[in-house]
């Protein structure tokens, strides 16, 4: 069943109704104040947002995709997230996770359109099959972009979930068959957030919809339409492994003794350098890990195009604004160089040393074969 205006319940109190605390209330609402960089007076904005702020009503669409954004999402660290956010999803409209189905689904959408036109969130998961009429994804017997343009005209904004519906994926790739289209390219006269990644980290998810609740307004966003909250930092630059990639140590194939040891994987195929999430500073797993960490390079799939942008296994060279990190030769040159320089400039100061010591020993010899020749 629908909720009408009149009675929709604010999250505070969804919270309450599905047994939380108001403990475990404020621990989430610090949870997400961290999550999207907010200073620690924010947690109160956030806090008043979500007792005073009826429900969100959100249609959530699937096109061309594997569910895996919807999968992340509901595996979020902080049960309130997949328990509450996602309630209010199941309450509308998503076709993978709302227990109604056929008529009875489409029905709901509808409803929610009709009584929430202007109000509500479309979260779109998948690309838009443009190729053969758009017959080649179909929804209720019509195409997905009849139902992309429909959900679209009387939402308030449109969130891209992952990037399938972001950059167009796997899909979009050559020679693209499909003619499979992100979502920015179909709708142009709506609010758009993209929220790439293959899938998104589920925090980031839930993080985007919690900023829209408690300021009423978009996040702020890149020249790409990410929110900057988690796409400002390349994952190079938050990479653990970076130490070994400024000393020049790389992992030279996945099974040599330096993958063992931990070295930077940029040789191996390792797109950090140029994609931009927080993949190292988020994790995955409850926190616990992502990708480079459980010994596989970064793939770049929060940047348009990385299907194309050549084999995920051969290093990248003269990568955009990377700088005097330009390759991992010339990086391994330098600090090659400069460890060098520092082993000859050591092996110089102690030999210095040793011949000082040494000198210092023979005239103490001398002196004290002086002194007992005297004594004879």
């Amino acid at each position: 069943m629908i909720e009408t205006t009149e009675k929709r319940q604010t999250y505070y109190e969804s919270i309450i109704a599905n047994g939380f605390s108001r403990r475990d209330f404020m621990k989430f609402t610090a949870f997400m104040a961290a999550y999207l960089g907010l200073e620690s007076s924010a947690i109160g904005q956030i806090d008043k947002a979500l007792k005073t702020t009826p429900r969100l009503p959100i249609i959530w669409e699937h096109f061309q995709e594997c569910t895996c954004c919807s999968e992340s999402f509901i595996r979020t660290d902080h049960p309130i997230v997949a328990d509450i956010l996602l309630d209010k999803v199941s309450l509308d409209y998503t076709m993978t996770l709302m227990a109604a189905s056929g008529h009875q689904a489409e029905a709901a959408k509808k409803a929610t359109m009709e009584n929430f036109k202007g109000e509500y969130i479309l979260a779109v998961e998948g690309s838009v099959p443009m190729g053969a009429d758009g017959n080649l994804c179909c929804i209720a017997g019509r195409s997905a972009i009849d139902q992309l343009r429909e959900s679209a005209a009387g939402a308030k904004a449109i969130i891209a979930w992952g990037s399938c519906a972001s950059n167009g994926c796997v899909q979009s790739a050559r020679p693209n068959p499909t003619e499979a289209t992100p979502i920015h390219k179909i709708i142009k006269d709506k609010p758009i957030i993209r929220v790439p990644g293959c899938p998104p980290i589920g925090e980031v998810m839930a993080g985007v919809i919690v900023h829209v609740i408690a300021f009423g307004k978009l996040p702020e966003l890149d020249s790409q339409g990410r929110p900057k909250a988690f796409y400002a930092k390349r994952v190079h630059d938050s990479c653990y492994r970076r130490p070994y990639y400024d000393a020049g140590l790389f992992v030279e194939s996945f099974d040599d003794e330096n993958a063992k040891k931990g070295y930077c994987l940029y040789k191996v195929g390792c797109r950090g350098p140029m994609t931009y999430n927080a993949c190292g500073t988020i994790k995955w797993n409850n926190g616990v890990s992502y990708p480079i960490q459980s010994g596989h390079g970064c793939i770049g799939c929060s940047e348009d195009n990385f299907w194309d942008n050549g084999p995920f296994y051969e290093r990248l060279t003269n990568v955009p604004g990377f700088g005097i990190e330009e390759t991992a030769d010339k990086v391994g040159a330098i600090a090659t160089g400069v460890v060098g320089a520092g082993v000859v400039a050591h092996a110089v100061a102690a030999n210095i040393q040793k011949r000082k010591e040494l000198k210092k020993r023979v005239e103490a010899g001398k002196d004290v074969e002086k002194n007992v020749e005297r004594n004879i």
